[in-house]
């Protein structure tokens, strides 16, 4: 499933069908297999994963939050610079240094020498350039625009290999965001339909892997780049990676329960950690961003009265959840952001179990009656959590209907802009780094998805808020910033318009018999540019 909703409106015009541009592009040869599992012999053994969400989101990097998606991504493209999938430290990828000063308005880089396109033409500052400027067009709507748009003036070429970016202010935090600028080339997606094409899986990047078929609902294959000379090379000749959203099947993959065995599987149930284990995988957590959230629709009564939202919010049972759904492996929200965060604080307002007070706030607000219908993604883990959801809301009188489905048809209700009550889903802004700048904005930028989803960007409390955000991104003082956004965090936790229930821990399972030089992520997907055949 897509651990976060597609980015821009245009994802519906592609994720029906194929076009004849992406049948006949380069990434697109012949239906691989499902069931390559390459076995253990052979240095040309096919590696082959096991990924728990869905592989039909967005492909195009300027886009997609789909977990399956960014994930493959990072394995096909690069940006100016990259980050560690673990301590998010930048090092030098397209480009061949770090600036010296992080605090500097211009940042100037230079390509590496012979880095070159998975169709064999080399990367240029042009290339560099027409992926900026798309960020940054004031009349192409993509989700990364949120990440560079407040902060980064422009780019420029200063020759074929050499390009600067001009800040807006000192932003060292940007450095560690150019991973998410993958740099495309201009003349495969500057084609008209080219971006509707990436939509549906055209990629074509300068990274250790190249993409060769892409199944909808099923698989994606890789295969590695013999020319990349960058500096994490490929270390599997074929990469298999499947798509199983549903908990067993993709348990039985990877503990060799069913006729083939995968070497490597994310999104693994808190329920099965002691059955792989025992049958000598390697188990391993990662802890940080990922959470629960509800979301209100506060153009649908009751729920643009703050009161009806907290009354929910307090009525239910986080620490059963946590125990009963999460089997210990998470913690009730008590801030937007995880405590594991450099700047959390815990937030003025934290939703203990407190059923009394919700019905309190529900009879203060004049709601009596209330029948509400959850829409959920049918994430294992999130269909686990809801049942918590629904007996906790039951038992102060408002009656819970679940309607767990797809993501990929949640968040398609939710572009057509249909009608809506409460969306319960996963998400994980550490997809897109740790600063807490980024995080929010993610979530509560005045312009992006997700505002547009509540219908509450224009609310006078949203209003100073994104005022807020504004201010504490320009500050320049590190401690000044920090306090300044736990501050907005608190109206964020008082208003529950979009707020995390539960922080859980993501598991990785793999034959460390056949790898090594893997690591758990504590959001989802996987990143293998650093493991190898053990």
């Amino acid at each position: 499933m897509r651990h976060a909703p597609p980015a821009r409106r245009t994802l519906l015009k592609g994720a029906g069908a194929l076009g004849l541009g992406a049948l006949t592009a380069a990434c697109r040869v012949g239906p691989a297999s499902t069931t390559d599992f390459g076995g253990r012999g052979g240095a040309d053994r096919t590696l082959t994963a096991v990924i728990g969400y869905g592989n039909d989101g967005t492909w195009d990097p300027t886009q997609t939050a789909s977990a399956f998606c960014m994930a493959g991504n990072n394995h096909i493209y690069e940006g100016l610079l990259d980050t560690d999938p673990i301590s998010r430290e930048p090092y030098a990828a397209l480009a061949t240094r770090i600036p010296a000063d992080a605090h500097a308005t211009t940042w100037r880089f230079t390509i590496r020498d012979g880095a070159t396109f998975h169709d064999g033409a080399p990367v240029t500052a042009d290339d560099v350039v027409f992926v900026y400027d798309r960020i940054l067009d004031p009349d192409t709507h993509t989700l990364a625009k949120s990440f560079f748009a407040p902060w980064l003036d422009g780019v420029r070429k200063v020759d074929a290999r050499t390009v600067e970016l001009m800040l807006k202010f000192p932003f060292p935090e940007g450095l560690a965001r150019l991973t998410l600028a993958k740099v495309m080339p201009k003349h495969v997606f500057s084609r008209p339909g080219a971006w509707d094409e990436a939509i549906t899986g055209l990629a074509v990047g300068s990274g250790p892997y190249r993409m060769t078929a892409h199944h909808p609902k099923s698989n994606t294959t890789f295969e590695a780049f013999e020319d990349y000379n960058g500096p994490r090379p490929p270390a599997f000749r074929k990469m298999n990676w499947l798509t199983i959203v549903d908990a067993a099947p993709r348990v039985a993959t990877v503990s060799g329960g069913s006729s083939a065995g995968a070497q490597v599987a994310d999104n693994i149930p808190y329920a099965n950690i002691g059955q792989l284990e025992a049958a000598g995988m390697t188990v391993a957590g990662g802890a940080g961003m990922n959470n629960l959230f509800l979301m209100f629709n506060t153009a649908h009564k009751p729920f643009d009265d703050v009161r009806v939202r907290q009354a929910l919010r307090y009525a239910v049972d986080t620490e059963k959840m946590v125990a009963v759904a999460l089997k210990g492996h998470g913690k009730p929200a008590s801030s937007f952001l995880d405590e594991a965060n450099p700047s959390y604080r815990r937030a003025r307002t934290v939703y203990d179990h407190d059923p009394d007070r919700a019905r309190a706030l529900l009879k203060a607000a004049g709601v009596r009656g209330l029948e509400v219908e959850i829409l959920a993604v049918n994430v294992s883990w999130i269909v686990d959590c809801l049942p918590t959801i629904k007996s906790s809301w039951d038992a102060i009188g408002v009656r819970t209907t679940l309607a767990p489905q797809e993501t990929t048809a949640v968040f398609t209700k939710l572009d057509q802009k249909r009608d809506y009550q409460v969306v319960a889903a996963a998400s994980n802004p550490n997809q897109f780094g740790l600063d807490a700048d980024l995080i929010m904005h993610y979530n509560h930028g005045p312009e992006n998805l997700w505002m547009g989803y509540t219908r509450w960007a224009d609310d006078p409390v949203a209003r100073r808020l994104f005022r807020d955000m504004e201010r504490a991104t320009r500050e320049p003082d590190a401690a000044r910033k920090r306090a300044m956004i736990q501050d907005y965090i608190d109206v964020v936790a008082e208003q529950a318009v979009l707020y995390p229930v539960v922080h859980n821990e993501l598991i990785t399972a793999w034959d460390a018999g056949a790898l090594t030089g893997l690591r758990a992520q504590p959001y989802p997907g996987i990143n293998l540019l650093q493991a190898r055949w053990a």
